[in-house]
């Protein structure tokens, strides 16, 4: 079965009122059928990350998006993980930079303090993704700001509130 099939199939399955569409709490329920459990903040961030047409919920075709995003996470992560089930900081940099992303030691060390959901310096899937989604949607809210794409933005009080309610996990 082609994998656009695939999805669209599981897309489906989870629309259960058949509107073309789906919240965070059924896309929530679908990731703890595979496993994989996230706060209903972090899966708010990734409609958020991925709303194209800015109404709150995932069409198909933004579930598209989102899952192309978290295959490329979670190919990242196996990659490092070297059999142990978990990452560490490093590894975190590491991944981080093959995903496009690059912080300063400070910006890195304090994202990985927000996401060591057990504060013992190991990072599994689920936590590397809650990671990676976190830094996408803090930078497509940086570049929305970034008009000049100069990599500095000046933001009024107004400005920084719209983004600390936008970027909280």
């Amino acid at each position: 079965m082609e994998k656009s099939a695939i999805l669209r199939e599981w897309f489906d399955r989870v629309d259960t009122e058949k509107i073309g569409s789906i919240t965070a709490i059924q896309l929530k329920s679908a990731f703890a059928i595979g496993n994989l459990e996230f706060p209903i903040t972090v899966v708010q961030q990734m409609i958020r990350m991925c709303d194209f047409d800015q109404n709150g919920t995932m069409s198909f075709e933004e579930f598209v998006e989102l899952n192309k995003f978290l295959l490329k996470v979670q190919h990242v992560f196996s990659d490092l993980e070297r059999g142990r089930g978990f990452i560490v900081p490093d590894d975190v940099y590491e991944g981080l930079m093959k995903i496009g992303f690059r912080l300063d030691s400070p910006a890195l060390y304090t994202v990985c303090e927000s996401f060591d959901r057990n504060k013992n310096g190991k990072f599994r899937l689920d936590d590397f993704i809650s990671l990676c989604i976190f830094v996408q949607s803090a930078r497509n809210l940086f570049d929305s700001f970034d008009t000049t794409k100069q990599g500095r933005v000046t933001l009024d009080l107004n400005q920084f509130i719209y983004c600390t309610a936008n970027c909280r996990i």
